[in-house]
């Protein structure tokens, strides 16, 4: 075993050791959350490595289709008693590997599936309007195409805003084509990058709730914008109570994944004019806005950066985040069997 294994395994270990059953945490994890470790996110290796740290559940990818796999799969989750939501990316024209994907996804055991429109930043990704307006035409398609599948086979779909939609747009889609069965996986800090307010954002998007990647946030100023950081849940900024509420009480059986990943600050370089090419229908008071949260937010030291600490630091780094967010998930948040 090399010396980094060890080191993530000993802490993995001590945490577990320290969990009794009876007080796990409901919450779950996404593999973003090891953004340093890296582990498989693969089901069955990923339900063991989340398992291992306290968690109650995964987002994670289905390595085949093939029964004898997908069987096992099931076992494992039911075995450690966790939760499932697969991994998948939007349908194109062929919509063949879509709805094998949904139809895996419900033999394993899966309670719903996690998507995407766009992988980067709707800032950073596009250079013009037009560039924005053919992504949205073209994600408008894909959504049309997951709608009538998800529905089919009765598999909820949630896709995520992630750091493209603004909060007002993505309402407005949800209403035209929202069902029992396609809606939305929330993340709970992802639209600050866009100016929106984060409670607020949970709050209108709640109604449409499938799954959930839940996160603390934490800014600091700067020189074109503001810097944006996840942090261990309950040392940020969000109201992560209230939010939590509002999502439960849209969908009592909706899971909680933490999606925190252990790296740099995100520069939100909103002072800029390439940043506004996107966002025609936005003024100043969304700008005036969050900057104004970010003056009132100062962190009591400069956001945590990785870059520069050796690898066995930056992971001693991230399970410490991993298992203060567990904690505090379990014991503030009432997430816990």
């Amino acid at each position: 075993m090399t010396r980094r294994n060890f080191i993530a395994t000993s802490a993995a270990t001590a945490v577990a050791a320290a969990m009794p059953p009876q007080a796990r945490c409901k919450m779950g994890f996404t593999p973003d959350s090891f953004a340093i470790l890296r582990p498989p996110r693969t089901a069955i290796e990923f339900l063991e490595k989340a398992h291992a740290v306290g968690a109650g559940g995964v987002q994670a990818s289905l390595a085949s289709f093939e029964p004898d796999y997908l069987k096992k799969v099931r076992q494992k989750k039911d075995e450690l008693g966790m939760y499932l939501e697969v991994l998948a990316p939007m349908p194109g024209p062929d919509t063949t590997q879509f709805e094998k994907t949904l139809q895996a996804a419900k033999e394993a055991g899966a309670e719903s599936v996690r998507s995407a429109c766009l992988s980067g930043r709707r800032y950073e990704t596009f250079n013009t309007l037009e560039a924005w307006n053919t992504f949205k035409a073209d994600s408008i398609a894909k959504i049309e195409r997951a709608l009538p599948l998800a529905n089919k086979h009765k598999m909820p779909v949630g896709i995520e805003n992630h750091k493209d939609w603004t909060v007002e747009e993505y309402v407005v889609m949800l209403k035209k084509y929202s069902s029992e069965y396609l809606g939305v996986c929330i993340d709970f800090g992802n639209n600050m990058s866009l100016l929106d307010d984060p409670t607020e954002v949970v709050e209108s998007l709640a109604p449409y709730v499938i799954n959930n990647h839940i996160k603390d946030m934490a800014v600091e100023e700067y020189e074109d914008g503001f810097l944006l950081s996840e942090v261990p849940l309950g040392k940020g900024m969000l109201d992560l109570k209230r939010m939590v509420a509002a999502v439960l009480k849209a969908r009592p059986s909706a899971k909680f994944s933490l999606d925190m990943l252990t790296r740099d600050p995100l520069k939100i370089t909103c002072l800029t004019e390439k940043y506004w090419v996107t966002f025609p229908a936005r003024n100043g008071k969304y700008l005036a806005r969050m900057l104004a949260l970010v003056k009132k937010n100062k962190p009591a030291k400069p956001l945590a950066r990785v870059t520069g600490m050796d690898r066995e630091a930056q992971l001693r780094m991230e399970m410490d985040y991993l298992t203060q967010s567990i904690a505090y998930a379990r014991d503030d948040l009432g997430l816990r069997y």
